[in-house]
């Protein structure tokens, strides 16, 4: 669909919503009701909102399903489960989700061309471009108050740079009050435990001392619970390829930019620099010494948390938030010196790292209502009421006196049993609404009465709920938790994160971004799995094909967008 079409349509969807509010306020009997809710001040969201599905002026809640497309791999909740019943009895919705099977680029193909889309699908850029949402910034003026005031100070960073309107509902980066530290989900060389302990609980810093530190556990022990050990992986599967891309700009001091490195302002490629290259050698290296798993390019996502949660894995680059559910089956395990310390690594110790960021606005992600959605405003209603804290506390911590306590100080705690159950895959199937939560606005930090939004993220809670195992880990280190191991990170830059501007289909930018890609998974295993002798040919011969590209018109497009957000987001 050409910008013109493009834009036409969705002037023309915009007349028809409007038609569409017009004529629902003249009807005496329709579904939505009047909503009655908190003022756009009142952050908490804690005045009652009429829940989606109930008629004005009616206790009365109408059952409706609304459709969902969820962009990446998972599973079913069970159908008595506790959350997303609550969510049936109390708003009326029930949920229809399809999960991502396969290739998500082919899925999203099909889905376009065939104009198929439920009724929220979560965020993408691909669907940006082919006109698959409606603007939501008028629904949200209209119907959604409390949610207009959680996006409040983030509203202009929301709105597409092309023509100025807010297609997805970021799920996370919008900040309130306290923002509590205790558990980190981002980037970082990965190493189990036990490693560190084998060894006297070294302080490693640098690549080399990593790979020296994985190769002595190794040696020492080469099978683990009966299975060979292997010393690292590498993901790269799919979109899921920042554990082959992304490790170069680390080690040399940066933040995760996505495939550029920023200085000053500007953004340039760092797949074809001389320090990426370094990186690379060091793997060359690593897979000579047998350290490398033999099947690490040849994995898939599930096969690749499979090796990790057989507790074999000694170490990877990974962001910790993909590889959750894999440390939850070491603990459920009891494997819990088999699950991972971060360790923000670089080329040299003049060098500070800086893996760990400040909070960003997630704008690549969340939910967006599609064109094809039958009742957008019951389903911006149904956002707006889970929304509000009482749903975000049971969203996020479950039922108050099955799934927390309160203590004598009005503290959001937990028992040993709950936590235990907490990190069962199984029970959370039943009991967690983990697949929607993932993806729906949410308020992060602390709610209005000061606990945090999340057990991880409350310090008591995070203290007591620490495994003996772990309190002597952190105790030997000297620190309070795992974030300790990684440098304070200083303000974000106003662009930050340059991962997030999109490239638009089609565009010299986006092809060129997309033939980078392909020239890295093609040439990078090639380079790793060769021989130490043979490896500058394979990196000379991958550099040429990068020098037949048009990096310039990527790196222009990422310029471009970190001016104009510099320019529109200090506002």
């Amino acid at each position: 669909m050409g910008g013109k079409t493009k834009r036409t349509f969705k002037v023309s969807l915009m007349l028809m919503l409007s038609l569409s509010f017009a004529l629902a306020g003249c009807g005496g009997n329709n579904n939505n009701g009047n909503s009655s809710s908190a003022g756009e001040g009142d952050k908490s969201g804690n005045a009652a909102t009429q829940t989606a599905g109930s008629d004005a002026g009616s206790d009365k809640v109408k059952p409706f399903e609304v459709s969902v497309f969820i962009g990446a791999a998972g599973q079913q909740p069970t159908p008595d489960n506790k959350i997303y019943k609550k969510i049936k009895e109390e708003t009326g919705a029930t949920f229809n989700m399809e999960f991502l099977a396969g290739d998500i680029n082919q899925k999203l193909g099909v889905m376009i061309a065939g104009q198929d889309y439920p009724d929220l699908i979560t965020g993408n850029a691909k669907l940006v471009t082919a006109g698959a949402y409606i603007p939501l910034e008028d629904l949200i003026e209209e119907h959604a108050p409390n949610l207009k005031a959680h996006y409040a100070d983030y509203w202009n960073m929301m709105k597409d740079p092309s023509d100025g309107h807010i297609y997805v509902l970021p799920n996370y980066g919008v900040y309130n009050g306290k923002v509590n530290s205790s558990y980190y989900s981002g980037p970082a060389f990965w190493v189990q435990k036990a490693v560190l302990k084998e060894f006297g609980y070294p302080q490693i810093k640098t690549l080399d001392e990593y790979f020296d530190l994985i190769a002595k556990y190794k040696e020492k022990y080469p099978t683990i619970d009966g299975s060979p050990t292997i010393g690292f992986e590498i993901l790269n599967y799919d979109w899921k390829n920042w554990g082959l891309f992304n490790p170069p700009q680390h080690l040399i001091g940066h933040p995760n930019d996505g495939g550029v490195v920023v200085n000053d302002g500007v953004a340039e490629i760092f797949a074809d620099k001389d320090y990426a290259k370094k990186y690379y050698q060091k793997l060359n290296e690593v897979n000579e010494r047998g350290l490398l798993d033999k099947e690490t390019f040849v994995q898939n996502s599930d096969q690749y948390l499979a090796k990790l949660s057989s507790g074999t894995v000694l170490g990877m680059f990974d962001q910790h938030w993909n590889f959750g559910t894999a440390e939850d089956a070491l603990t459920t395990q009891g494997k819990i010196e088999r699950t991972y310390v971060g360790l923000p690594l670089v080329y040299d110790t003049a060098t500070k790292d800086y893996y760990r960021d400040r909070p960003v606005l997630n704008l690549n992600n969340g939910f967006g209502i599609s064109i094809n959605a039958k009742d957008p405003v019951k389903i911006i209603k149904l956002l707006e009421t889970l929304i509000s804290e009482d749903w975000q506390k049971t969203l996020a911590w479950g039922i108050e006196g099955e799934d927390y306590y309160l203590n004598e100080e009005g503290r959001f705690m937990r028992t040993q049993e709950q936590r235990d159950q907490a990190t069962d895959a199984t029970w959370q199937l039943a009991n967690k609404a983990k697949s929607m939560f993932e993806y729906l606005p949410k308020i992060e930090g602390s709610y209005s009465d000061g606990n945090a939004t999340g057990p991880a993220e409350q310090p008591e809670e995070y203290q007591a709920g620490l495994k003996p195992y772990d309190k002597e880990f952190l105790d030997a280190y000297g620190f309070q938790t795992y974030v300790d191991f990684f440098s304070e990170p200083p303000q974000n830059p106003v662009y930050y994160p340059a991962w997030s501007i999109d490239l638009i289909d089609g565009s010299d930018a986006k092809i060129a971004n997309t033939k980078l890609n392909e020239l890295s998974t093609k040439f990078l295993p090639q380079a790793i799995l060769a021989k130490p002798g043979d490896f500058d040919k394979v990196w000379n011969d991958y550099t040429s094909e990068i020098g037949k590209v048009n990096i310039k018109a990527y790196e222009d497009r990422i310029n471009e967008l970190i001016k104009w957000r510099i320019d529109n987001w200090s506002k």
